[in-house]
C-alpha cells in the first residue's frame, strides 16, 4: 500500500508563484500569476468538490496575460491549505475569501468559482458585498435556485441527490474517495466531462493529480464536511438563517457558465434564480461538460475577459 501524499505535493512548477497567506485564522496555499504592475485588479479562483487549485491552471495564465492578478486558492481543507476540524459552513467560507482579499492587499476582487467554489462566490457576494466587484460561476447555480430545482425536478434529483446523500454517512465516504489511490475521484470526473476531453492526455494527467490531492491526509474528510454542513444545516437555525440571508438579491454583474454537454447540472436548473441576481448573464460553453473551465478553457477565459471589462 502506498503512503499518502505530502500536502506540498500539489505545489507544481509553472509560470506562477506559490504563496502561503494567512486569513480568517488559518493558512491558505495560493497560486498567483500576475503582470508586472502593482495596480493589477485581483481575480480570485475557487475550485469545486474533490479538486484543488490546479483546476484553474489555464485561467491563471490567461488572465495574467490580460493584465489581471489571478490567484487560485486551495480552499479550506484542500491541497496544501490548513485542514481545521471545523469552519465548513457558508458563513466561515465567505469569511475565508473576504480575509484573503484583504490579506492580498486589495479592497475588492472578482470571484470565479466552479461548483462548490461557485457557492462560496455567491455567499461572499451576499455577506461581504463591498469586497466583491463581480462573480463568475462555472456549473454553479445560486444555492437557493439549486435547492428549488432539487425539490421540484425529478431529473435533477436523479443526477445530484444520490452522491449528496451518500456523503452524509460517517467514515464510508472518506474510504470511498481515497481507496484505490483515489479512483472514485477519477470516476466522478470522467462521468461529468464530455467524452472528447476524457480521451485526452490532459484528462489523464488531471485525473492523476486530483487522485493524489484527495489522498492528502484530511483532504477527503474536509471536502465532505462542505457537503455535510449543506445537508445538516437545513434542519438547524443557522442553516435556515443562512438560506434566508442568501435570498437577498445581489446587483453586481454575474456571469453564469454551463457546458452544453453537462449532464450533472441541467439547463433548467442553470436558468433558475434570475430574481436573485438580476444583472446575470447566462452563457453556454460549447464542447464542454461539468468542468467547462478545463474542457474548453479558451472559451471560459474569453467570457471572463468580457466580464472583467464591465
Amino acid at each position: 500500500m502506498t503512503s499518502p501524499p505530502d500536502p506540498s505535493s500539489v505545489r507544481f512548477d509553472g509560470p506562477w508563484t506559490h504563496r502561503d497567506v494567512r486569513a480568517n485564522g488559518i493558512r491558505f496555499h495560493v497560486v498567483e500569476a500576475a503582470p508586472d504592475r502593482p495596480d493589477a485588479p485581483l481575480v480570485v479562483l475557487l475550485h469545486g468538490f474533490a479538486d484543488f487549485w490546479w483546476s484553474w491552471r489555464h485561467q491563471l495564465t490567461g488572465l495574467a496575460e490580460l493584465g489581471y492578478r489571478a490567484v487560485a486558492v486551495d480552499l479550506r481543507g484542500y491541497g496544501d491549505s490548513d485542514k481545521p476540524p471545523r469552519g465548513y459552513d457558508g458563513w466561515t467560507l465567505a469569511g475565508d475569501v473576504a480575509g484573503l482579499i484583504r490579506a492580498l492587499g486589495h479592497t475588492d476582487a472578482t470571484l470565479v468559482g466552479h461548483a462548490d467554489g461557485g457557492l462560496v462566490c455567491w455567499t461572499t457576494a451576499v455577506l461581504h458585498p463591498r469586497l466583491v466587484r463581480s462573480i463568475a460561476l462555472v456549473s454553479s447555480p445560486h444555492p437557493a435556485a439549486l435547492k428549488s430545482a432539487v425539490l421540484r425536478s425529478r431529473k435533477q434529483r436523479r443526477t445530484w441527490l444520490p452522491n449528496f446523500l451518500r456523503y452524509q454517512l460517517p467514515r464510508y465516504p472518506e474510504h470511498l474517495l481515497t481507496t484505490g489511490d483515489g479512483f472514485e475521484v477519477e470516476r466522478l470526473l470522467r462521468e461529468r466531462v464530455c467524452a472528447s476531453w476524457s480521451g485526452t492526455a490532459e484528462f489523464v494527467d488531471t485525473a492523476r493529480r486530483m487522485r493524489s490531492a484527495i489522498r492528502i491526509p484530511g483532504a477527503a474528510h474536509c471536502a465532505l464536511e462542505y457537503q455535510r454542513w449543506a445537508f445538516r444545516s437545513q434542519w438547524r437555525p443557522d442553516g435556515r438563517r443562512f438560506m434566508a440571508t442568501m435570498r437577498e438579491p445581489i446587483s453586481i454583474p454575474v456571469l453564469a457558465m454551463r457546458g452544453d454537454l453537462d449532464r450533472y447540472l441541467l439547463a433548467s436548473t442553470f436558468r433558475r434564480g434570475h430574481d436573485l441576481s438580476p444583472n446575470r448573464r447566462l452563457v453556454t460553453i460549447p464542447a464542454a461538460g461539468h468542468f467547462a473551465h478545463q474542457e474548453n478553457p479558451g472559451a471560459v477565459t474569453a467570457e471572463l475577459a468580457e466580464l472583467l471589462c464591465v
